[in-house]
């Protein structure tokens, strides 16, 4: 079954270049194209996509508010677009819910791989990343939100909630923890599950919210 994509974005030329590129892929299908946040959250609407490629910055509703839309209406995976590293808007985004971003100067193959890896339920974080991410989001004020209770995990489901936020991947985990990959993908799992969180994006955010793990930690 083919991945089904929306490409939001307010430039012509960026978005039909993603959509042909995106398409011209055998698992991948381009169901719908938008030019701002209101026709993104309405072809989400109408045609069910398996991912939103969204722009941060459009007009009439950015891509902040559609991705908190459509995250929180739907199973749609949300990977943004941006043309800055860093954009001061990814954090926001992602507290919306955003399950990774994109350059928009992104590599052909790797806006390809990105589409794919978000559809099969993964965060576009790499560790690196992820660090960067941490290092930056936790320097800025934290927004009114929910903070979630971490009573439900065990001790070595909080201990792996804890090694996410700090960016290590499966692997790095795994070793940390001296279990095997697959003990580690299955805390993981729990973890997700247990604290209805959509991806590792959202564990980090909420690891740093509850206080579980702090700055500099």
């Amino acid at each position: 079954m083919s991945v089904r994509v929306v490409v939001a974005d307010d430039q012509e030329l960026v978005r039909g270049g993603f959509s042909m590129i995106l398409d011209a892929q055998p698992d991948i299908s381009v169901v719908a194209e938008a030019g701002d946040g209101v026709e993104a959250v309405a072809a989400v609407r109408a045609h069910e996509p398996d991912v939103l490629l969204l722009d941060i910055r459009m007009p009439r509703m950015d891509g902040i508010e559609a991705a908190r839309i459509v995250c929180a209406e739907t199973g749609c995976r949300v990977l943004m677009l941006t043309t800055f590293d860093l954009d001061d808007y990814v954090f926001d985004a992602l507290r919306a819910g955003a399950s990774g971003f994109l350059l928009k100067d992104v590599r052909r193959d790797d806006l390809v791989t990105a589409v794919r890896v978000v559809a099969a339920g993964e965060s576009l974080l790499a560790p690196t990343v992820t660090r960067r991410l941490i290092a930056e989001f936790t320097s800025r004020p934290a927004a009114a939100a929910p903070t979630r209770t971490l009573e439900s995990l065990t001790a070595r489901e909080r201990e792996t909630l804890q090694l996410i936020a700090r960016g290590l991947s499966n692997a790095e985990i795994a070793e940390a923890m001296v279990v095997s990959e697959h003990t580690v993908k299955t805390h993981v799992s729990n973890v997700l599950s247990k604290l209805g969180l959509r991806d590792r994006v959202q564990a980090v955010i909420t690891a740093y919210e509850s206080g579980l793990t702090v700055p500099g930690a």
